[in-house]
């Protein structure tokens, strides 16, 4: 059973408005958020085969900063996958190989958090996810087929969602 583990990516800086919005980096609450984010996979002992990554310097920043906690995962960063629509990340997904059994994807709202209300399936803790899915939220979903092919609106069961703010 395939693994999906969305986290968007840790708070970002708007203290240099001359910044294009792709190159916008971590302001300090995102990088604390991202020790605490580390620590929390790390706790998991979430294996991770796979991470997809948006191109955005913010995203490449939180993954730096979560990476010690993925082991040896591969990595891709991927100009798609910035601003991406839940519709491109799905698509993404079902391109991901059967081999892969934990997939990682880092990204931006409102995407994600469109990507992970559209596999989970109703149950407890769905309506966290519906209220708020903000920087440095983490969802963790585990899809019913063998394949990443086999994801699809409303069959994944919604088996974590944290946000940093747990932590502080």
């Amino acid at each position: 059973m395939p693994t999906l583990l969305l986290l968007r990516h840790l708070k970002s800086s708007w203290d240099d408005e001359s910044l294009a919005d792709h190159d916008r980096p971590l302001s300090a609450r995102g990088v604390r958020d991202g020790g605490r984010v580390a620590e929390h996979l790390h706790s998991l002992n979430a294996r991770v085969d796979l991470v997809l990554c948006s191109s955005a310097v913010r995203t490449r920043q939180t993954l730096e900063l979560i990476r010690a906690a993925l082991g040896d995962a591969q990595v891709e960063i991927e100009d798609q996958l910035y601003g991406a629509s839940a519709e491109t990340l799905l698509a993404r997904l079902h391109g991901v190989p059967d081999s892969v059994g934990s997939a990682l994807m880092i990204g931006h709202n409102p995407g994600m958090q469109d990507l992970a209300l559209r596999l989970a399936a109703p149950g407890p803790i769905r309506s966290a996810v519906v209220a708020k899915f903000p920087t440095g939220a983490l969802a963790t979903l585990a899809l019913p087929d063998h394949s990443w092919l086999g994801a699809h609106q409303g069959t994944a069961r919604l088996v974590g969602y944290t946000v940093p703010k747990d932590f502080r």
